[in-house]
C-alpha cells in the first residue's frame, strides 16, 4: 500500500461507504457541543469586547453600565433563540437561513445570506481560534509573541478531526465542552456565594487606574450613546452559532426537527447564564480592561508600561473566584482556550453543508457538493480551514481585530431569515384553515416578526459603530462572494441550455470518419497506435509525420515502405521546424474540405512510473491535444504505451483508493 494511502488512514481512519450515514447521525448530547461550542465559547470573548469598548471612556464606565449592554445582548439572545426554533420545525431540510431566504424571498436574497453565513463561518474559525490561543497563554506563557503560528497548528489540527467525520468529531469534542460549562458555571456559582458572604476578593487588574482614551476624557450625550451602541454592538458577538443548527438539522437523530429545537433551547439558556455571570463577576472584583494596557493601566499614578501581560476578562476573574485554588485557575484557563479553539468546529459543519447546498443549486463548483472517505464534505472543509489560516496570518491572531470583522454577517443572515420566516407564516395563513393551526401560526409570525425587527435594529447599530472599524471589510467580502457566486450559476446556466439536447441533430452519426495517426518514429507505440485506428474500420486512415528534420523524416519514408505498411505516410512540411502548427493545420483542412467528416488523431503516449519522467516525455502530445480540443468535429484518442517503470502502479492506485469514488467526486 502506498506511503501516502498509509498516512491519510491514520490520519482520517477508514473510508465509510454510503449506507451507513445513518450511523453518523447525532443524539443530543452529541449535537450540543458539536453545534453550539461557538454559542457557549462567545461567553469567553464577548465580556471581553463589552469591556474594552466602555473602557475606552475609562474604568467607571465597565462597571456601571456592563451590566445594562449584557441585558440588552440577553434580550436579543433570547427573541433570536424563540425566532430560530420555528426555522427549524418549518425548513428541517438544512438549508437554514439560505433556504429560508431563496424559498420566500427569491434567489438573490438567499444568495446574499450565503454570502454573509460563509464569510461569517470563515471569521469564526479565525477569532474562535485566535481567542483560544489568547486565553491559553494565561497558563502558558511561552505562547505569547507566536500566537499566529500556534492558531494555524490548531487550524490544521482541526482540519484533520473534522475530516474523520462529525460524529467522530462530536465525540472528541463533547467532554471539553461539557466541561467548559462546568467550569464557568461552577464558577459562577462559588463566586456568586463568596460575594454574597463578603470573601470575593478583587481581581489583579483592580488596583489598577484606567483613564480614558484621548478623545473620550469628557464624554455625554450623543457621544456617549454611540459608544453604549457600539459596546452592544461587539457585545453581540454572543449571538453568533445560533443559526449553526438550523443548518444541520439532517445530521440530528429523529424526530430531527423536536431534537434541533431541543437543543437550540438548551444552548440558549446556557450561554445566557454563563454570559450573565461573566459580567456580574468582573463587575463585582472590579475587573480593568483596556485596549492598550500598557498606557491606559496605571499604577500608582504611572503607566503600567508595555511589559505588563493583560489576561482576558475569564482568566482575571477565575485567578479572584479560585484565588486559594489555583488548580481551579489552570482549570478554567485550559478549558476555555479548548473551548475556544473547538467552537471553530460549528463553522467547520456548517460552512461545508452551506457549501454543498450551495454547489448543488450551481452557486459554487460541484465538488464542494459531493462526500469524502468519510461521509463529510471534505473539500469545503479544507477550503474553510486555508481562508480561516490565512486571515489569522494576516491578522496575528489579534482577536480585537479580527472582532471588528465579526457578526455583520451573521446579523445580515438573522434579519433576512426573520423576514422570509414571516412570509412564509403569512403564505401558509392564506391556505390553512384549521382554526388552532392558524393560532399557532399567527404565534409563530408574531415571534419572528420581532426577531427581524430586533436583529435588523441590530444589524443597523453594528453596521453604524464597527463599519469604520472593520465591518466595512466584511460586507466588501460578501459583495465579492455574491458576484463571484452570481458567476458561477451563470456560467452552469449557460453550460446546461448550450448542452440540452434541443433536436436530433446531436445524435446524426457522422458523414465518414477521417483517421490520423501521428507517427514521430517508427517503434512499438506507433504500431499499437496503427494497429487500434485500423481496427475501428474509419473511412480513411493517414499516417502523418511533420518534417522538421528532412534526414530524419527521408529515414522514416525508406523505413515505412521497406516494413511495407498498408498505410499511407504523409510528411507534412515544417519550414520553422515546429511540430504543432502543421498538425493542427492541416487537421482543419480537413475539416474545411469536409464539415461533415469527423477527424480521429491517434497520439501514441508513454506511460511512466515516476512524476520527474512525465517532464522528459509526451510534452508534445500535451500541446497538441491542447490545441485540437478547441477545434469542431475533432476527436483525440490517446493510445497508451506501458514502460518498464510503470510496472506495478496500477496496483499501487488500485490500493491508493485514487480511483475509486472520492478522489475528484462530482466534477462533472
Amino acid at each position: 500500500m502506498a506511503t501516502g494511502r498509509v498516512l491519510k488512514r491514520i490520519i482520517l481512519g477508514r473510508a465509510i461507504s454510503s449506507d451507513k450515514l445513518h450511523e453518523t447521525l447525532l443524539p443530543k448530547r452529541i449535537a450540543l457541543p458539536i453545534f453550539a461550542s461557538d454559542a457557549l465559547s462567545s461567553v469567553a470573548y464577548a465580556p471581553d469586547e463589552i469591556f474594552l469598548t466602555l473602557g475606552l471612556a475609562g474604568g467607571s464606565l465597565a462597571l456601571t453600565h456592563s451590566w445594562m449592554i449584557a441585558l440588552g445582548v440577553v434580550a436579543v439572545m433570547l427573541v433570536v433563540v424563540a425566532s430560530y426554533r420555528q426555522n427549524v420545525h418549518a425548513y428541517p431540510s438544512g438549508g437554514g437561513d439560505y433556504e429560508v431566504a431563496t424559498t420566500n424571498l427569491g434567489p438573490r436574497a438567499g444568495l446574499m445570506v450565503a454570502s454573509a453565513l460563509l464569510v461569517d463561518y470563515v471569521l469564526t474559525v479565525a477569532v474562535s481560534i485566535s481567542s483560544g490561543i489568547q486565553n491559553a497563554a494565561t497558563a502558558m506563557p511561552f505562547i505569547r509573541g507566536h500566537e499566529a503560528t500556534y492558531a494555524v497548528i490548531l487550524v490544521a489540527l482541526l482540519t484533520a478531526m473534522n475530516l474523520r467525520g462529525v460524529r467522530e468529531s462530536g465525540n472528541a469534542f463533547a467532554l471539553p465542552t461539557y466541561a467548559f460549562m462546568v467550569g464557568v458555571l461552577g464558577m459562577g456559582v462559588v463566586g456568586i456565594i463568596r460575594h454574597l458572604t463578603g470573601t470575593l476578593p478583587m481581581a489583579p487588574s483592580a488596583s489598577f487606574e484606567l483613564v480614558p482614551e484621548e478623545g473620550y476624557e469628557a464624554i455625554g450625550g450623543l457621544a456617549l450613546a454611540f459608544l453604549l451602541l457600539r459596546a452592544f454592538s461587539s457585545g453581540c458577538a454572543a449571538l453568533t452559532g445560533v443559526e449553526a443548527i438550523s443548518n444541520g438539522v439532517p445530521a440530528f437523530r429523529k424526530p430531527k426537527s423536536r431534537n434541533a429545537a431541543t437543543t437550540l433551547l438548551m444552548m440558549g439558556l446556557v450561554a445566557i447564564t454563563m454570559l450573565m455571570s461573566m459580567i456580574m463577576l468582573a463587575r463585582w472584583t472590579g475587573v480593568k480592561y483596556a485596549d492598550r494596557p500598557g498606557e491606559q493601566l496605571l499604577a500608582n499614578g504611572q503607566p503600567v508600561g508595555d511589559s505588563y501581560a493583560q489576561d482576558p476578562i475569564m482568566g482575571q476573574v477565575s485567578k479572584a473566584v479560585f484565588s486559594e485554588f489555583h488548580p481551579g485557575v489552570v482549570f478554567i484557563s485550559i478549558v476555555t482556550g479548548i473551548i475556544l479553539i473547538l467552537a471553530a468546529n460549528t463553522a467547520f459543519n456548517g460552512f461545508p453543508v452551506l457549501g454543498s447546498i450551495l454547489a448543488r443549486d450551481g452557486y459554487l463548483p460541484r465538488q464542494l457538493h459531493a462526500r469524502g472517505d468519510r461521509l463529510a464534505f471534505s473539500n469545503g472543509i479544507i477550503i474553510l480551514a486555508a481562508v480561516a489560516a490565512i486571515l489569522i496570518a494576516a491578522f496575528n491572531a489579534d482577536v480585537t481585530r479580527l472582532i471588528q470583522l465579526y457578526i455583520v454577517g451573521v446579523f445580515v443572515s438573522f434579519t433576512v431569515s426573520q423576514i422570509g420566516m414571516v412570509r412564509h407564516w403569512n403564505r401558509h395563513l392564506l391556505r390553512e384553515r384549521d382554526a388552532a393551526a392558524r393560532s399557532t401560526m399567527r404565534r409563530s409570525r408574531i415571534i419572528n416578526a420581532i426577531g427581524a425587527a430586533m436583529s435588523g435594529t441590530v444589524l443597523i447599530v453594528v453596521l453604524a459603530t464597527k463599519f469604520i472599524h472593520g465591518a466595512g471589510y466584511a460586507i466588501a467580502a460578501m459583495a465579492v462572494l455574491f458576484a463571484i457566486m452570481t458567476a458561477i450559476h451563470k456560467h452552469y446556466t449557460m453550460v446546461a441550455r448550450e448542452l440540452e439536447v434541443t433536436d436530433a441533430a446531436a445524435q446524426m452519426l457522422p458523414a465518414r470518419v477521417h483517421a490520423l495517426v501521428l507517427v514521430s518514429k517508427l517503434h512499438k507505440p506507433t504500431l499499437r497506435a496503427l494497429a487500434y485506428a485500423r481496427a475501428t474500420r474509419p473511412n480513411t486512415l493517414e499516417a502523418i509525420t511533420v518534417d522538421a528534420d528532412p534526414e530524419a523524416t527521408h529515414a522514416l519514408q525508406e523505413e515505412w515502405e521497406r516494413r511495407g505498411i498498408p498505410v499511407t505516410l504523409k510528411a507534412l512540411e515544417s519550414p520553422y521546424r515546429e511540430v504543432t502548427s502543421p498538425i493542427v493545420k492541416y487537421v482543419k483542412s480537413i475539416r474545411r474540405a469536409s464539415p461533415r467528416e469527423l477527424v480521429v488523431v491517434y497520439v501514441p503516449e508513454y506511460v511512466v512510473g515516476h512524476w520527474y519522467e512525465q517532464i522528459l516525455h509526451n510534452q508534445t502530445a500535451l500541446r497538441l491535444r491542447t490545441r485540437l480540443h478547441f477545434t469542431p468535429g475533432v476527436m483525440v484518442a490517446s493510445v497508451p504505451w506501458q514502460l518498464r517503470s510503470s510496472e506495478g502502479q496500477e496496483e499501487r492506485l488500485a490500493s491508493d483508493g485514487s480511483s475509486a469514488p472520492g478522489s475528484v467526486r462530482m466534477g462533472r
